[in-house]
């Protein structure tokens, strides 16, 4: 079939045009600023004062900015460990031929459809209120009241509140991804498996992981992208302020940008610049998992 180049040409340009002024652009533009102190977003590069790799130290030297990370930390590994875990057991036994799948996929996938600032929003108010919440409520009529009297939004535990909330809502969105891979190996596969005497285990461990590395490493990095992101859920669990259980690098970055420095210990760093360079540190902590997960997770050559 021959080409029209100049129709490709012509369908091409307004699309590559719109990707370059909304994310090659800003992006060039970001990293760019991340070496200058820029007082606000809207500032002219006439008052850009050019400070080279200061911005990237002074966040280095923010214990807040460290903190953040720690926090990002967590929500990746023990997060990511909590979901997978969950996802995959779940998706195991709705691919198992249990009756009325259709009805309890939709279940687990129904807290994704609902906005995380909902979300948040029950889980703090109906589900860890100390007073009327639910888990107030089952402890107490099981007579554990010194578990009812936990404190799960108090300071030293708003994160691990946090965390739970926001992994029950990401669990259903890795079941479907699971899902599909799983429902893609054929089923000759775990019918010779079985005629051969190997268990559920087994069968797990020798066919459904290898032939489900490329799900795995695709969700490995929409999860950290996803991680990377970590604002609302922040916000909604620390509403005024930045709290040190609940920031993360996306809300530290907010704080620099929009001039919220009620908590940050280094006023100084008060810069949209500091916060570009928040951007890029986070764009690179990207590239880095993505380039792990590829090696780790190398391409094999396996038919189905």
């Amino acid at each position: 079939m021959k080409q029209n180049k100049p129709m490709m040409v012509l369908f091409l340009t307004p699309a590559l045009l719109t990707f370059a002024t909304v994310f090659i652009y800003p992006t060039i533009r970001t990293v760019f600023m991340s070496f200058f102190y820029v007082r606000t977003v809207t500032d002219g590069f006439a008052k850009w004062e050019f400070v080279g790799l200061a911005n990237y130290g002074k966040l280095m030297a923010s214990s807040m900015f460290i903190q953040s990370l720690k926090n990002l930390g967590n929500i990746w590994i023990w997060g990511g460990i909590g979901v997978f875990l969950i996802a995959i057991l779940f998706s195991m036994i709705l691919t198992s031929g249990v009756k009325g799948k259709s009805f309890y996929r939709a279940a687990i996938y129904l807290p994704n459809v609902v906005s995380a600032v909902a979300m948040a929003t029950m889980w703090i108010q109906y589900a860890f209120n100390s007073k009327y919440g639910l888990f107030f409520k089952v402890f107490s009529f099981l007579g554990m009241e010194r578990a009812a009297a936990f404190q799960w939004t108090s300071p030293d535990n708003q994160f691990f509140s946090m965390l739970i909330a926001y992994s029950f809502g990401m669990v259903g969105y890795y079941v479907l991804i699971f899902m599909a891979g799983i429902e893609k190996i054929p089923a000759d596969y775990y019918e010779a498996a079985k005629l051969e005497g190997a268990n559920m285990f087994s069968q797990f461990r020798h066919i459904t992981i290898p032939l489900m590395t490329d799900v795995f490493r695709t969700s490995i990095v929409m999860w950290s992208i996803s991680t990377v992101a970590f604002f609302i859920w922040s916000q909604m669990f620390s509403p005024l302020d930045p709290d040190v259980g609940t920031i993360t690098p996306m809300v530290y970055m907010y704080n620099l940008v929009f001039g919220r420095n009620l908590t940050l210990t280094d006023p100084s760093l008060m810069n949209s610049g500091a916060g570009a360079a928040v951007g890029v540190l986070m764009t690179l902590l990207v590239l880095l998992v993505f380039s792990t997960v590829n090696l780790i997770f190398r391409d094999k050559k396996l038919e189905f």
